[in-house]
């Protein structure tokens, strides 16, 4: 029983923390069915009451309802960690379900990454990204600067600070399902580059038992060499390892080369049929598939240490919306 209270509360929390003001019982109420939560107005004021106590919420108002104080927020960030194990996974299937990119028409919905930097360090991190996107070490070389003040999904960028908006390999993903391609997404790794060829994993992280991000955890512990393999061939990127079923070969393929036409890219190997990707064993009947991180020019910024907020997996924008980065680096860095 109190597991099931606590599920409630969360999500009262969470729809508290998206809306970013405050919100009445009956407000809450309707928000809670996009949860599959069914909770009539007074059940909610019920909830709101005992988090008004533990002090994550705050009443600010009879009409106005309640917001969820910062307190609120550390308890949403942090609580029911066993419900999250598996939670990458589910946002890359539901990224995938959301994105409706067309390769030929060049336009549609596409996942992309979320960074966020200090205005007066765009410039120079957007110089420590130039570096990955001009040898490739990127999922597409379009990116979108989004002003302090405007919203990306659920994040609303803060006022001193920009967003830096990059493709994310998802759009492989969604792409292929849009094609009748079915993909499983194993593991989110550290690849190993010896010549400008890629190697084998040395770290990994299996999405379907992570509550992190591999890529934000791999960034943040330092683990990545992305400069490094940019200008000597070698060294260590972000990388993801993916399986197709092998009947689909050629769709794969045809999807892939359209794909690579529309400006993205990021696939550093495809495997024959059950063949051993990156010295990763492959299952009876499929194909491995390496990917490029979508976050490796970000990787860039924090190895030249500059402070980033990386959020991967972020949201979906139109890709008619993204800029060539040659062209915004121009704009801002002359």
């Amino acid at each position: 029983m109190y597991g099931d209270v606590e599920k409630k509360t969360l999500a009262i929390l969470r729809v508290l923390s998206e809306a970013g003001r405050s919100l009445g019982a009956r407000a809450i109420s309707q928000r809670l069915k996009g949860y599959g939560i069914h909770l009539t107005e007074r059940a909610v004021r019920y909830h709101l009451k005992l988090m008004d106590e533990r002090g994550w919420t705050r009443l600010v108002g009879q009409r106005d309802g309640r917001v969820i104080t910062e307190e609120g927020m550390k308890e949403l960030e942090h609580a029911r960690v066993k419900d999250k194990v598996g939670f990458v996974l589910t946002k890359i299937e539901a990224l995938s379900f959301m994105t409706d990119f067309s390769p030929k028409e060049r336009k549609g919905l596409i996942p992309v990454n979320l960074s966020i930097v200090s205005r007066q360090d765009l410039p120079e991190a957007l110089e420590a990204m130039a570096l990955a996107f001009k040898a490739g070490i990127c999922v597409s070389k379009r990116i979108k600067i989004i002003p302090g003040g405007e919203k990306v999904g659920n994040v609303v960028i803060p006022d001193e600070r920009v967003g830096v908006a990059t493709v994310c390999s998802i759009v492989i993903n969604g792409v292929l399902l849009k094609a009748g391609v079915p993909m499983d997404s194993r593991f989110g790794g550290i690849l190993e580059i010896r010549g400008g060829k890629p190697q084998r994993f040395v770290e990994l992280i299996h999405y379907a038992g992570s509550s992190l991000d591999p890529s934000e955890a791999f960034i943040r512990a330092g683990m990545t060499s992305v400069r490094e393999v940019a200008r000597k061939g070698s060294g260590k990127v972000l990388a993801n390892f993916r399986e197709v079923p092998a009947v689909c070969k050629g769709v794969v393929e045809e999807t892939l080369s359209q794909l690579k036409q529309a400006g993205i890219g990021g696939v550093v190997s495809l495997g024959g049929i059950g063949e051993d990707v990156c010295e990763v064993p492959v299952e009876i009947g499929k194909m491995g598939m390496v990917l490029l991180g979508g976050l490796n020019p970000l990787a860039c910024v924090q190895e030249m240490g500059i402070n980033a907020e990386n959020m991967a997996m972020s949201s979906v924008l139109p890709y008619e919306e993204m800029e060539p980065f040659e062209e915004v680096y121009g704009k801002i860095c002359g």
